[in-house]
């Protein structure tokens, strides 16, 4: 989700062949091209930051409920992105229509997947679980491969402008309703687990199994409902994402390039989900900007969040909002 960012840097080039000893009004345009191009990357790093934020909230939900890290979280995003087109591609359906029926394909097959192949571990050590994810990952990996084949497709155009201008920069349309649906998934996050049933009892099974049990909560439903609304929101988002980059096997990497933002924010802690997403995805773009203006190494915008996240884990393992974790003996 880069966007603009390759076509602002082909201009800069050209600018900068124009360069000559003594030319200030080049140079003058050179810096400016510079600072625009740095201020359409933030730009971009706050919206995929946000979207990370959304992944991110995914992971915590089923960590707060069940203790266990979902490595299948990025072929959620994938399953729920080739749903909706082939709703949309197949079937004719248009997309206001398309996106609530995803959802609620999604909502169930979360809970399938929870009733299916994790409740029967429940009560088995915590990295048998854990294999269980990496397996299903790779399950649902090679089943998207042989029902809609290998290669990459376009996601059907869903707006009839392509692009906005805001404060001198032209911005992707995309990119708008990927800031608004995730601004408004968190806001119904808060909601949720603030006012509603259901979120006040996640709240308390995630606190402690045994006294949710004695308070009348069913765990295993809470458990069901976790997959659920995570398996929700990552479709949410692999839309998002399919909807700028095509519908593609790749879609399944946002699992692990978020995990970063969620260890960063703390794996217990929804707001911490949120601001660790958005800083990798601040980090990710001004990692691209320093590359492209100085180091030229070429993949730092790929690697850049693991090495965050290694430093994190030497010097803060908890994240910056999660729970420390105390054992006497």
């Amino acid at each position: 989700m880069r966007g603009l960012a390759p076509r602002i840097r082909q201009q800069k080039k050209r600018m900068d062949c124009r360069v000559k000893p003594g030319n200030d009004g080049i140079l003058a345009g050179v810096r400016a091209m510079n600072t625009q191009l740095l201020i359409q990357l933030l730009v971009n790093g706050l919206v995929v930051g946000t979207l990370y934020g959304v992944v991110a909230m995914s992971f915590v939900l089923i960590y707060k409920a069940t203790q266990v890290v979902n490595f299948a979280q990025g072929e959620l995003l994938l399953v729920g992105a080739w749903v909706c087109w082939a709703l949309m591609v197949k079937y004719q359906v248009p997309f206001y229509a398309a996106m609530p029926i995803t959802m609620i394909f999604m909502f169930v097959f979360g809970i399938l997947i929870q009733m299916v192949f994790l409740r029967p571990m429940i009560g088995e050590p915590i990295i048998s679980v854990i294999m269980v994810t990496i397996a299903l990952s790779t399950v649902l990996q090679a089943a998207m491969k042989w029902i809609f084949g290998v290669n990459p497709q376009p996601f059907p155009p869903i707006f009839t402008s392509q692009s906005v201008g805001f404060l001198g920069l032209q911005i992707q349309t995309v990119y708008v309703m990927s800031l608004v649906v995730s601004l408004a998934m968190m806001a119904a996050m808060a909601w949720f687990f603030q006012v509603s049933k259901h979120g006040l009892a996640m709240r308390a099974t995630a606190f402690d199994q045994q006294v949710a049990q004695s308070l009348g909560i069913s765990v295993k439903n809470v458990f069901a409902m976790s997959w659920a609304i995570s398996a929700t929101v990552s479709a949410v988002a692999g839309v998002v994402v399919a909807v700028v980059n095509g519908v593609s096997s790749g879609l399944s990497i946002y699992g692990i390039k978020v995990f970063p933002a969620t260890i960063l924010g703390g794996l217990d802690s929804i707001g911490g989900a949120v601001l660790g997403g958005v800083i990798i995805g601040l980090l990710e773009n001004f990692a691209q900007y320093i590359d492209g203006e100085y180091l030229h190494w070429g993949n730092l915008y790929e690697v850049a969040p693991f090495y965050v996240l290694i430093i994190i884990l030497m010097i803060k393992p908890y994240g910056l909002f999660g729970t420390k974790d105390i054992e006497r003996v």
